[in-house]
C-alpha cells in the first residue's frame, strides 16, 4: 500500500507545484493568462483537489479521472507550446484574446516556456496515474 500511496503524493505535489507556479506568474508577476493557459488551468487546478482527497482517503481509483484531466491538459500545452516555438503553428493560429498565445513571458534556455512546464506537469502526472491503474489491475503494490 505504501508505494501506491507514494505515487498519489508524488501526483499531489506535481499539481500543487503547476498550480501555484501558475498562479505565482499570474499574481506576483502579474503576466496575464492567455486563452490556451485558462484551459490547462481548468485541467490543472481541479487535480490538486482531487489528488489530494484520494490521498487522504486512500482513494487510488482517481487515477482514471486525473489520467484524463491530465491528457486533455497535456494535449492544450503541446498545442500551445506548438504554437509559440513552431513558425508553421504560429502563422496559422487563431486570434487567442487580449493576450496572444503566442506570446512568450518566459523562455528559460531558449525552450522552456510556461506551456512547456505545464506539459511536463501533466506528463508526470499522467504517467503517475496509468502506473496506479496498472498496480491496481494486477492487484500490487510495487
Amino acid at each position: 500500500m505504501a508505494r501506491k500511496e507514494n505515487h498519489l503524493l508524488t501526483a499531489w505535489i506535481v499539481a500543487l507545484i503547476a498550480t501555484l507556479g501558475s498562479l505565482y506568474f499570474s499574481e506576483i508577476m502579474k503576466f496575464i493568462p492567455c486563452e490556451l493557459c485558462w484551459y490547462q488551468r481548468i485541467f490543472m487546478y481541479p487535480q490538486v483537489f482531487l489528488l489530494g482527497m484520494a490521498f487522504v482517503r486512500k482513494d487510488f481509483k482517481i487515477a482514471r479521472y486525473t489520467l484524463m484531466l491530465s491528457i486533455i491538459g497535456g494535449t492544450i500545452s503541446s498545442y500551445h507550446y506548438l504554437i509559440q516555438k513552431i513558425t508553421f503553428f504560429r502563422d496559422t493560429a487563431p486570434s487567442c484574446g487580449i493576450v496572444p498565445c503566442t506570446g512568450q513571458y518566459i523562455n528559460w534556455f531558449g525552450f522552456i516556456t510556461i506551456p512547456f512546464l505545464a506539459l511536463i506537469a501533466f506528463i508526470f502526472i499522467s504517467i503517475i496515474s496509468y502506473r496506479l491503474i496498472k498496480m491496481e489491475k494486477e492487484g500490487k503494490d510495487e
